[in-house]
């Protein structure tokens, strides 16, 4: 632990804890703020002390929250990068996808955590701290099909005011990122029919018709991918 004044209790009778360092990663400003705000009631137990987006973890947290939205999953580089970084901490990945091949891809590379974004905040932080306890955790897997978008209120993402879904927006981002049908298929792990579909949804709430159009929309309303560091404290 680095220099926290500030303490959580473990169990109802057990030893007082430092406060568990977080930081949070992803590619959009906007989802690593959401998630600080969600997580802000918490900060009895968990002390969020940087958000990065496309940027590596500079202070010493005890664990990095990954959200995967608009990025690679965890069969890519990306995360292996964030996990190499010994400033991260343990690393727990946050994401709608439970896709049984990539969750045992996340923990054959040494994330100790796979949680699926359905979770209340209360659900989350509970896991958080039996993470930093030494519980490596998997969200049992959701019975639904690819098509079905997850009900989560949980968190922001770009384009969520416009009405979009966060796995809406997230293909569509993939879109203004110039990735192909094909592309997001392979990326999200979806059938191309299911793609087609959060495409045809997106379009009909955004107003456009044609891809270029849904591109330009997306570089107007913060679909590409930000590059900043906050330290919080």
């Amino acid at each position: 632990m680095v220099g926290v004044a500030l303490t959580r209790v473990s169990g109802d009778h057990g030893p007082v804890k430092p406060l568990l360092r977080v930081a949070l990663h992803n590619d959009y400003e906007v989802v690593v703020r959401g998630l600080r705000s969600m997580l802000e009631p918490y900060g009895g137990s968990i002390d969020v002390v940087e958000m990065d987006a496309q940027m590596p973890v500079k202070c010493n947290v005890d664990l990095t929250l990954y959200d995967t939205f608009g990025k690679a999953q965890v069969d890519g580089e990306d995360i292996d990068e964030v996990i190499e970084n010994p400033q991260a901490g343990k690393v727990v990945i946050y994401t709608w996808n439970m896709h049984p091949v990539l969750v045992d891809q996340a923990i054959a590379k040494g994330c100790k955590g796979y949680i699926d974004k359905g979770m209340t905040g209360d659900e989350l932080v509970d896991v958080l701290l039996r993470i930093a306890d030494g519980e490596v955790f998997v969200s049992p897997p959701l019975a639904l099909d690819d098509h079905e978008d997850p009900s989560s209120d949980t968190g922001d993402w770009p384009g969520q005011k416009a009405g979009l879904s966060a796995r809406e927006a997230e293909v569509l981002a993939l879109i203004t990122q110039g990735y192909t049908n094909n592309n997001i298929a392979s990326r999200s792990y979806l059938s191309i029919n299911s793609v087609k579909s959060y495409i045809r949804s997106a379009y009909r709430k955004i107003g456009v018709e044609r891809r270029s159009q849904a591109v330009r929309w997306g570089m107007e309303n913060n679909m590409l991918p930000d590059r900043s560091r906050i330290i919080v404290h």
